[in-house]
């Protein structure tokens, strides 16, 4: 990717919603809502204190995260839809992306 975001500022992916329920039922594209959980794509350099020093960010690239439903700005870097946010904005880490994926 050749975006770098600023600051205090993460690139996020959406991580799409499982197509059926746990009883089954097939959910349609209609009635689904735009996950809250994704995977952090890039991460800023951090944002600076009052004495200049950077505060380095608590999440990183592969990270699972979950974020408010309203939050960040969605935009398309190559071809693909993500979401800019401020680290700020995200609520909590389920796991790296990876471990996730294999658990």
């Amino acid at each position: 990717m050749a975006f770098t975001p600023l600051h205090d500022r993460v690139v996020v992916r959406r991580v799409e919603s499982e197509e059926k329920t746990a009883g089954g039922l097939i959910i349609p594209d209609s009635a689904k809502e735009k996950p809250a959980e994704g995977e952090i794509v890039a991460v800023g350099a951090g944002a600076r204190d009052e004495d200049g020093e950077r505060i380095a960010l608590d999440v990183k690239v592969g990270d699972r995260v979950l974020f408010g439903k309203w939050s960040g700005t969605e935009v398309t870097i190559d071809g693909e839809e993500l979401l800019i946010m401020k680290e700020s904005d995200i609520m909590g880490i389920m796991g790296s992306g990876k471990a996730a994926k294999a658990a």
